[in-house]
């Protein structure tokens, strides 16, 4: 075992033209806009940024309930991207973000690429919000897909934004819902994209064997949590050793993100920052739990930064 002085292992990363004071973030939608994880975990001391659930223009109330069935591994969720809409969004949350010392990154969705410019163009100039996340792959509202799962439709989606957006990080998350998701992530970076999140929900489906009805309201939605960990970490690596490594496009890794090996896994699969999302439903405190493994695990192998695990994974 190799020991160190465990205050100078360097836990920041960059993502662009930011750095994160360490590699953890929220998973978009799992924690509201910042104030509802407050009472479980000091959002500073323990997240290298935050990022919100969806933005559109106009507020959504959502899909109708049930909109969440737990699952073998995870859960199922329907929510439908359910939000204040842009000018409540500014008005009533962006205060608190402004207090909040760290990073900064909203989810934005909409139905056509003027929605998306609209909502990008108002965020884009308020000095809080520090990075921008398109949120192309939501598996659970009727034209979810609608980018994420179109090459040239997502190029011109992002390539649009990009001409609007000049003061915020640009990342686009992409869909897993795809043949090969490797095609997605060069038409993301080569329009434009600074990052790339990835991965969002995988469709599904929950039955009630005794009622044989639908579990959720929508008939179908995102799987999350354990379950899709191994799928999200091929696709990281597959993206990360085929486009991204070469374009120096960082990945924000996500999918199954519950404890310290899960996030070392990640970045050793090419991931730069990491994304905590189902886990905070079950155990709020976990990413306190995840930096505290995570700098041990440092420690324990004489690893100085943890920049130094990205990408590293040995394949046979």
């Amino acid at each position: 075992m190799v020991t160190q002085n465990i205050e100078s292992i360097d836990l920041s990363v960059r993502l662009g033209s930011l750095r994160l004071a360490n590699p953890l973030m929220t998973a978009s939608g799992t924690s509201g806009y910042g104030p509802e994880l407050t009472s479980f975990i000091d959002l500073r001391k323990n997240l290298g940024a935050f990022v919100t659930k969806s933005v559109t223009v106009e507020p959504r109330k959502g899909n109708p309930p049930p909109r969440t069935v737990e699952t073998s591994g995870g859960m199922l969720n329907a929510i439908g991207l359910a939000n204040v809409g842009l000018e409540r969004f500014v008005a009533e949350k962006t205060p608190f973000f402004e207090e909040l010392n760290i990073p900064v990154i909203v989810n934005v969705a909409g139905h056509s690429i003027d929605e998306y410019v609209t909502v990008c163009c108002r965020l884009d100039s308020i000095d809080c919000v520090n990075g921008l996340e398109l949120n192309v792959s939501c598996p659970n509202v009727s034209d979810g897909l609608e980018f994420g799962t179109d090459p040239v439709r997502l190029g011109e989606l992002v390539a649009t934004v990009r001409r609007e957006v000049s003061n915020s990080l640009l990342i686009v998350k992409l869909s897993p819902n795809v043949t090969d998701i490797v095609t997605t992530a060069r038409a993301a970076i080569e329009s434009g994209a600074d990052c790339l999140s990835m991965i969002n929900t995988l469709q599904g489906m929950a039955i009630n064997a005794d009622s044989r009805r639908a579990i959720l309201a929508n008939t179908c939605g995102g799987l999350s949590g354990p379950a899709i960990k191994p799928v999200a970490l091929a696709m990281v690596w597959k993206v990360y050793n085929r486009v991204a490594r070469e374009a120096k496009v960082p990945i924000i890794g996500m999918g199954g993100i519950a404890t310290w090996r899960d996030a070392v896994e990640f970045h050793l699969a090419g991931a730069t920052a990491l994304a905590v999302g189902t886990t905070l439903f079950v155990d709020p405190e976990a990413p306190a739990k995840i930096l505290g493994g995570l700098r041990d695990y440092l420690d324990c192998n004489g690893i100085s930064s943890v920049s130094e695990l990205i990408g590293q994974v040995e394949t046979r």
